[in-house]
């Protein structure tokens, strides 16, 4: 049984009885918020539903989808989580369109993405698992990537009071709904916001919280900070801002993804020192005013055989020490310096085998439907999470890299926002990310074509835990966590 909400207390999340709460788990993946990676559509997800719906028809592509979103979660996958994993939190990501038609009114609500978010709540509820509710996409984009959906590289959610008042609408009838449910840990208004203008986010957390209050005073906000959760440096103080709240970063290490920090790791005190002032640099804001942080987002993306990868093995050792290392930070995490945990959340629970703690099998329907075209997304570079490009497509793109900064002054190149991005982050997001996923969406839709009811239901039932296959190095670290 649930003893209350969960509320804050100076560093800590406490239950009702004012013990200390520290949530860990991980976000369920791609399902009410799809991601190009997590399932291996190209580009973007409001693209890719539109263009499969095109070429298979509404009929099927509705008896699809309904059966991927039913065999994602299950009572089978709660049981694990919470017995095997020992897990108490599920992240919930969804985008805005499960609630809101584009093309119909953005105040009008659609029931069915109640429904569809509460059967994950439920299942959680029943096994006492908590739950974090995540808008993960918004209109126009909360920031400039793939995964907020806008399908362009510039977010202009922030630009457009409209979207703005939309969303927070859209959280005041979430609020509405769920005011009552003691298993929702509390509500994660944006996922990864980045507005080249801090104040507009600040204006809207604080809009947002005035509004969902009237109706909802209990639930924690769950606020990434800006620029992608790593920036809190325009946040007022608490006292000046919301109450009830932990701040979210988020804290990728470089060290657990291929093409970017250039060697494996090996747990030098060098690279130890920079995942611990990495985290520090993060939660300078929490230390200062002694307030909850939750780490949101982490973790390594892991390499395979069935993806083409030369030793995966040593690549995934490395891997499993980066996130070992992170872990052993976050142990002792808290910002009020008394060496207790914090609460984080790792991304992610379930995919086809680049991250999850859980993966569709390389035998199961999926990859026999889309395995060869996996290997040529691959090559192609599609995915920039996870995925090496081929070096002889690579130079293609290395060429014009070099043309732009051969033919521009240096101190220009961090002109754009965000300005962590580098020449090559902009030109891949536009070239690779935009026009040759867009491209390629069309490829990737006609394997589905020739598919009856029958195989669509077994290609959704490759999620299904029954069939899935588990990371067990990966879950054995978290779990001695």
């Amino acid at each position: 049984m649930s003893t209350g909400f969960l509320t804050t207390k100076d560093t800590k999340i406490v239950d009702a009885d004012g013990k200390p709460v520290v949530l860990v788990g991980t976000a369920i993946g791609g399902h009410l918020n799809m991601e190009n990676f997590i399932t291996g559509y190209p580009g973007h997800e409001t693209e890719h539903k539109k263009v499969l719906k095109k070429k298979i028809g509404a009929e099927k592509f509705d008896f699809f989808f309904e059966k991927f979103y039913e065999y994602f979660w299950t009572e089978k996958d709660a049981e694990f989580y919470k017995n095997e994993l020992g897990f108490n939190c599920l992240r919930i990501p969804f985008n805005y369109r499960h609630f809101i038609d584009d093309e119909d009114d953005l105040f009008k609500i659609i029931p069915k993405g109640f429904e569809r978010l509460d059967r994950v709540v439920d299942i959680c509820s029943k096994h006492g698992i908590y739950t974090i509710l995540d808008l993960h996409a918004t209109p126009g984009g909360q920031n400039q990537d793939w995964h907020a959906d806008s399908g362009i590289h510039k977010s202009i959610f922030w630009d457009f009071k409209v979207f703005q008042d939309a969303m927070v609408n859209l959280w005041v009838e979430l609020a509405k709904h769920y005011k009552d449910n003691t298993w929702v840990a509390g509500y994660n208004p944006l996922n990864e916001p980045a507005s080249p203008d801090h104040s507009k986010l600040v204006n809207f957390y604080k809009r947002l919280d005035k509004e969902v209050r009237k109706v909802d005073p209990n639930h924690i906000f769950f606020l990434d900070g800006n620029t992608y959760s790593m920036d809190f440096t325009q946040f007022p103080p608490p006292s000046e801002f919301i109450k009830n709240a932990v701040y979210s970063i988020h804290d990728y290490s470089t060290f657990g993804f291929p093409n970017i920090a250039g060697t494996l790791y090996e747990g030098t005190e060098a690279q130890k020192t920079k995942l611990q002032t990495q985290y520090e640099r993060k939660i300078a804001y929490q230390k200062k005013y002694n307030v909850p942080v939750w780490n949101g987002e982490f973790g390594p993306v892991f390499a395979s055989k069935e993806r083409g990868d030369e030793d995966p093995d040593t690549i995934n050792r490395a891997r499993y020490n980066v996130l070992k290392d992170q872990l052993a930070v976050y142990a002792k995490g808290d910002p009020s310096g008394d060496n207790s945990p914090i609460s984080w959340s790792i991304w992610l629970y379930k995919d086809i085998g680049y991250q999850g703690l859980t993966y569709v099998s390389p035998d199961s329907k999926w990859y026999k439907v889309f395995g060869a075209w996996l290997l040529k997304k691959k090559k192609l570079g599609l995915d920039r999470w996870g995925n090496d490009i081929d070096p002889a497509y690579n130079k293609l793109y290395q060429d014009l890299i070099k043309h732009i900064h051969d033919n521009t002054p240096e101190k220009y190149h961090k002109a754009l926002y965000p300005h962590g991005w580098t020449v090559q982050d902009y030109l891949f997001r536009v070239t690779k990310d935009m026009l040759f996923s867009q491209i390629a969406q069309h490829e990737y839709a006609d394997l589905f074509t020739d598919l009856s009811f029958e195989e669509l239901d077994e290609l959704a039932a490759s999620f299904k835990f029954e069939n899935i296959k588990q990371r067990e190095e990966l879950n054995k670290i978290l779990k001695e966590y």
